[in-house]
């Protein structure tokens, strides 16, 4: 059971024969119920300020705990970007690479196919050379056998049978 200064001020004594002075006990009571009253009032501000201080610090620990989690899921987010962007930055180079070789066998695919071609044509020019100099022999053998003269008895007879 606890002492309240009310429980000291009721408080009464027997009274003895050459007992303590009766004035001297009550004005040390009633010093006693003061300073015992102000010790109360100062113990239930500092509970009233604990019991603050402690709500306080219950929300900062709620706030340091909202913190953490932040900071942790920011640091997951930061995290997953970068392991995207290096996902797409490899899809990005793959997809470079499929491209540059498939520029490349494109190339490759019109160079041989001009390098065919161009073949084609020094064969052609080739033949051609070959058949027109076979032609011009030919001519020049003809020039050089006299023919001509029968050339042109061939072209009389022709004019004679046509005008008749």
């Amino acid at each position: 059971m606890s002492l309240t200064p009310l429980d000291i001020h009721n408080k009464e004594f027997s009274r003895v024969f050459r007992g303590y002075d009766e004035d001297q006990v009550n004005e040390f009571l009633d010093q006693i119920i003061k300073e015992f009253d102000i010790m109360l009032k100062e113990k239930r501000q500092l509970e009233e300020r604990v019991a603050t201080l402690n709500e306080k610090l219950s929300q900062f620990a709620n706030i340091e705990e909202t913190l953490k989690k932040s900071l942790i899921m920011a640091q997951e987010t930061a995290d997953e970007l970068k392991a995207n962007a290096r996902k797409e930055a490899q899809l990005i180079v793959k997809e470079a690479e499929k491209n540059a070789d498939r520029l490349i066998n494109d190339a490759l695919a019109k160079s041989r196919k001009l390098v065919s071609e161009i073949d084609e044509l020094k064969r052609r020019a080739s033949v051609y050379r070959m058949r027109f100099r076979s032609i011009l022999e030919a001519q020049l053998e003809m020039l050089d056998n006299g023919d001509w003269e029968n050339f042109e008895k061939i072209e009389e007879d022709l004019a004679k049978n046509m005008t008749e």
